[in-house]
């Protein structure tokens, strides 16, 4: 079966990379149906991009590292002839039975079938300067920028695994580490909680949040904390500040075409990848806010695909009978 038909219309096109976009595009190129992958022109990879050592996804007992396992997904749907490009889908109208999706350079594309596999970016915390001091001084990624803060006292926001990961990746580069969390106590993991507070340079501020960040020279230079019970205000002596409070879905292209949870995660119809749109489907990180796993992630973007297979197969056969002639009686 071809990807793409003598009129121009792919059979599957799949918007954004990662595990669950690059399994999709796996998938999808083994059945021959030879999908259009949009990595995007800032988030190829995804997360795992940003991350270091990954441990737990099965089939490397010595883990590896998270850009390398984006790559080796990535050239493993490619050998099997997906096409890939690092650009952005800007516009999309899901409506019709084929769909038409808008790049950058305003190039239309048309496909039977849609995957979403969009993911979700760092949440940001709303704070004065916190836009300005991006990359003098705040961060979202610790492995994209720790090496930086060799020997300074720094600061890491949040309380869940991710916050855990950044604060101990860092204490190989920072004189000491401050974890700032809003409760008494840490939504991570046991695991991950354990290794925090085994780690020497890392120390703990409960109750608190960031009221303020401070610049000088237009870098950051220190935080104002507040006790989040008194509302009583410190100071805090960091060069550093790496946000870990959580993602965001990228569904702002699909708002006002499909069905999204009241976080604006998109809604399937569990527990296939199907969407409130007929041939649209989504995978990963911009379905799933409980697990939000790099496996769970490739295992939706599998499913995907074989729902988006089994959607062309059924059309496919629903065209032909259509177009047989009919027999006079």
């Amino acid at each position: 079966m071809s990807g793409v038909t003598d009129s121009g219309i792919r059979e599957v096109v799949i918007i954004g990379s990662g595990p669950a976009g690059y399994t999709a595009a796996l998938y999808t190129a083994r059945a021959q149906l030879k999908p259009l992958l949009f990595g995007s022109s800032i988030f190829v990879g995804g997360s795992l991009t940003t991350t270091t050592e990954v441990e737990n996804f099965p089939g490397f007992p010595d883990g590896i590292d998270g850009p390398a396992l984006m790559e080796n997904m990535r050239a493993q749907a490619a050998k099997f002839g997906a096409e890939m490009v690092d650009d952005d889908i800007v516009e999309v109208d899901l409506t019709g039975d084929i769909k038409l999706l808008t790049d950058s350079s305003g190039t239309v594309h048309r496909a039977r079938t849609v995957i979403v596999a969009t993911g979700s970016g760092y949440r940001k915390l709303g704070l004065d300067k916190e836009d300005m001091l991006s990359g003098r001084g705040v961060s979202w990624c610790a492995t994209c920028d720790g090496f930086f803060f060799r020997d300074r006292d720094i600061v890491v926001v949040g309380g869940g695994d991710t916050a855990m990961e950044e604060a101990t990746f860092l204490t190989r580069f920072a004189k000491s580490v401050t974890i700032v969390h809003r409760r008494s106590t840490l939504r991570a993991s046991q695991v991950m909680q354990n290794r925090a507070f085994a780690d020497d340079k890392i120390s703990f501020a409960f109750d608190s949040e960031i009221a303020e960040l401070c610049a000088e020279n237009g870098m950051l230079a220190g935080l104002t904390l507040r006790d989040t019970f008194t509302g009583k205000t410190r100071e805090l002596d960091a060069t550093g500040l790496f946000i870990a409070v959580g993602h965001d879905p990228r569904t702002a292209l699909f708002t006002s075409q499909l069905d999204l949870d009241d976080e604006a995660y998109i809604r399937v119809a569990a527990p296939s990848t199907r969407t409130s749109v007929a041939g649209v489907f989504a995978a990963g990180d911009v379905v799933d806010h409980t697990y939000r796993q790099a496996i769970t992630a490739a295992g939706t973007g599998a499913a995907a695909a074989l729902d988006a297979e089994r959607y062309i197969a059924a059309r496919t056969a629903d065209r032909a009978q259509d177009s047989r002639p009919s027999v006079a009686v």
